[in-house]
């Protein structure tokens, strides 16, 4: 019986060094991490957070980044709005006071309107310019609530470009459209998803 026989049941395996004595428990070698019985290994901790699981698309897809765009661009439309409206309460309130513009008929019509009304107008689409500009900037880090509340901001924005002003409001109409259906996809949904935990 030769220890150096391959065949040799009772021979020291191949490729293997110096074995353990009989009792020893053995001991993986250095950086291999060791299994408990019974348990499949997890998997690897990322230093980024999210457990090792991948959570969903890296990379902000195509479309949603374009609603992210429209956002900007709905912000941009408000922001002169609210100018237009700004300057019209001004302009009004001045006007108000000119002796010449009393006797006018056509003015007093317009004068009649509250200024107050419209500074709270110029107000209220300044604010849904923010709310824009809120939602895309976190489109980067944000979760299921924000794709829900651009959607909702979508869908107010479509109706309220439809009434009040169908000729100017058109613009926002199809934005708004378009942003309810890129966030709706599915790789937006992905996107926005993608740092809930999988279990």
């Amino acid at each position: 019986m030769s220890f150096g026989d391959p065949n040799n049941p009772y021979g020291q395996p191949q490729g293997q060094g110096q074995q353990p004595g009989y009792g020893y428990p053995q001991q993986a070698p250095q950086g291999v991490p060791q299994q408990g019985y019974g348990y499949p290994a997890a998997p690897p901790v990322s230093p980024y957070g999210g457990g090792g699981y991948s959570g969903g698309p890296t990379e902000m897809p195509g479309n949603v980044k374009a609603a992210r765009v429209m956002l900007f661009v709905i912000a941009g439309l408000q922001v002169i709005g609210a100018v237009l409206f700004g300057l019209a309460a001004a302009t009004i309130t001045a006007a108000q006071n000119d002796p010449k513009l009393k006797e006018d008929v056509q003015f007093q019509q317009l004068a009649d309107f509250s200024t107050g009304g419209i500074w709270v107008a110029t107000l209220a689409v300044l604010a849904w310019g923010i709310l824009a500009v809120v939602l895309g900037a976190k489109f980067g880090s944000g979760g299921n609530g924000i794709r829900v509340t651009t959607i909702v901001f979508g869908a107010i924005t479509a109706v309220l470009g439809l009434y009040p002003f169908l000729l100017i409001g058109l613009v926002h109409t199809v934005l708004a459209v378009l942003i309810i259906v890129f966030v709706a996809k599915s790789d937006g949904a992905a996107w926005f998803n993608r740092n809930k935990q999988q279990y």
